[in-house]
């Protein structure tokens, strides 16, 4: 498997990029999130560096499907507020929350924007995957994650509410009972009960973790049509807010509009002859 290689940069000076950007052969962009000292907690750097890197595979028309995952033992621990200082006072402490900007931290756009890209984004999650990390990785639209990785939603045991749209996310993907016992509680479970919850696809050994995912994206990237995966993605977080007679119509509005598109040609055509698809990659212009 071909890989080449780039950088996108944090926006803290640091030396290291915030996250990694590199491109296989097949048309799978890897990001991965790079500061694996603080488990990759959710900053200002990381923020900038996985704008710029998604913005970078959504405009490379080579790219067909994005894998995320985190370096080291954290996929994403939520927030980072900066280094612990265990002499700080209560009065520092609160001082230096009621001063902390969410917009600077967060960063310019919220975690559910990963929903309204064109192409398709799979979690890899190798660890840790807590708070905004556990938001962010919802938002992905396929998640797989190693053995004993831990999962919290940890926002009620931190006095804060149900953050980012995740109050948006869970609910759809889960039921309404589990998402309320995973908020309400705050309580970490691991990548197993995730599993069992519908939260994660797949459970892997950790040392198969990325050849998985990566699998499961190439044979995206090979046999699936960019324009279709773009539509469909609209089509089901579209419809989350729809009702069932409104999706249909919209659905049938988005078929008519699709039967021209030279995808249905070759998806058929390569179908009859027994051959792998050679999809037309999507252009800079498609919507």
């Amino acid at each position: 498997m071909r890989r080449c290689r780039g950088r996108c940069r944090g926006g803290d000076g640091a030396s290291e990029d915030a996250v990694l950007y590199e491109a296989t052969g097949s048309g799978v962009a890897i990001l991965t999130f790079n500061r694996p000292d603080r488990l990759n907690a959710w900053g200002p750097d990381i923020a900038a560096g996985f704008y710029s890197a998604i913005d970078r595979a959504e405009q490379d028309r080579d790219i067909r499907v994005v894998v995320l995952t985190g370096r080291g033992k954290g996929f994403c621990a939520g927030a980072y507020l900066g280094t612990p200082n265990s002499g700080q006072s209560y009065g520092d402490t609160m001082e230096k929350a009621s001063r902390t900007d969410l917009a600077d931290l967060v960063g310019d756009r919220p975690p559910h924007f990963v929903t309204t890209l064109r192409k398709p984004v799979i979690a890899a999650i190798n660890g840790a995957c807590v708070g905004i990390g556990l938001t962010q990785a919802l938002m992905c639209d396929v998640r797989f994650a190693a053995a004993g990785a831990k999962f919290a939603a940890v926002f009620a045991r931190r006095g804060l509410i149900a953050e980012f749209g995740i109050s948006w996310i869970l609910p759809r993907l889960t039921t309404w009972g589990v998402a309320l016992d995973l908020l309400l509680s705050g309580r970490t479970f691991l990548a197993e009960e995730a599993a069992e919850l519908g939260l994660v696809k797949e459970v892997v050994a950790p040392q198969d973790l990325m050849k998985r995912a990566l699998d499961y994206a190439e044979d995206i990237a090979r046999n699936c049509s960019p324009a279709s995966m773009e539509v469909i993605k609209r089509q089901v977080y579209g419809d989350a807010t729809r009702d069932v007679a409104d999706a249909t119509s919209r659905a049938e509005v988005l078929l008519h509009e699709a039967m021209p598109r030279p995808d249905v040609i070759e998806g058929i055509t390569s179908f009859l002859e027994k051959r792998p698809p050679r999809f037309p990659s999507l252009d800079s212009t498609d919507a």
